[in-house]
């Protein structure tokens, strides 16, 4: 049964947001809505259109016998810096100071609306790369890095402290974990990642920087490339050369424990990423 303009834009938009980095033929589209390439190209313009105005991502259009179309997920500019002036401001919360000069952030990344957002604004800084996985240290980069790999479409990979028994072979390295002058080690299942892949690290804090200095090492030795590392929050105390490690969402600025008092701002993400397929007047 031919379907409706408005039940094709809605379903559309639904197929095609659940299913980034896909390349969906014009073919499929028409068959499924018994409508000519035509009325589905039209369609395309006006998702492509409120996607761009909403914030959602890009939607292209590839010509030629193995074209169709494309979802990439991604946010502008104004809309990346509204979310991390919010969840700034969300987390100078001085009850969130722990001993150590640690943060609390288990309510954020356990908060799926922030999830998903904190997901949605890495994709943006990856759009278009072409990464093979995610990786991760657990548990608490655990959550984000599943975010990111739902609107990436790739998968993640769990690095432990302690391997499992259900994950066979490890491979392992040693680390300073810097801000506990420590040297540590971290595993991952050698079945988790093919050789020569294209890896991009995630984590919730950054602190002295040796766990991300152990990912790099990790991901050399599956003969990979590190493609990025991406925090939610990292110290400002690093000096700089662990600071270019990785890319930060928000910076902690300040933390006093006796004084209960911390201070936050932007991270080096609104500089380093590219928003400009994502603009609407591009």
């Amino acid at each position: 049964m031919k379907t409706r303009r408005s039940e094709r834009l809605v379903d559309m938009t639904n197929y095609l947001e659940n299913r980034p980095y896909q390349l969906v033929p014009l073919t499929f589209f028409a068959r499924r809505y018994q409508s000519a390439k035509s009325s589905i190209s039209e369609d395309i313009t006006i998702i492509k259109h409120v996607f761009l105005k909403q914030g959602i991502g890009l939607i292209e259009t590839i010509p030629g016998a193995g074209g169709g179309v494309l979802f990439t997920p991604g946010i502008n500019r104004q809309m990346a810096m509204e979310f991390l002036q919010e969840l700034q401001q969300k987390l100078t919360d001085p009850q969130r100071i722990l001993p150590g000069g640690y943060l609390y952030l288990s309510d954020v990344i356990g908060d799926p609306q922030i999830l998903r957002q904190i997901g949605q604004l890495i994709a943006t800084q990856y759009a278009k790369q072409p990464i093979d996985a995610i990786m991760t240290m657990a548990t608490k980069g655990i959550p984000i890095a599943q975010s990111v790999a739902y609107y990436l479409n790739v998968p993640y990979v769990i690095v432990r402290r302690e391997s499992k028994v259900t994950e066979g072979p490890t491979l392992s390295v040693n680390y300073d974990s810097g801000s506990i002058s420590r040297v540590e080690k971290m595993e991952l299942s050698k079945r988790s990642l093919p050789l020569h892949s294209r890896v991009i690290a995630i984590d919730d804090f950054m602190k002295g920087g040796g766990t991300v200095s152990g990912l790099r090492n990790l991901v050399h030795e599956f003969e990979s490339e590190l493609l990025g590392v991406t925090v939610l929050v990292e110290s400002g105390k690093l000096v700089s050369a662990k600071k270019d490690q990785a890319v930060s969402l928000l910076q902690l600025d300040s933390l006093d424990v006796e004084t209960k008092s911390l201070t936050m701002s932007t991270g080096s993400y609104l500089d380093q990423v590219d928003f400009t397929p994502f603009e609407l007047n591009r």
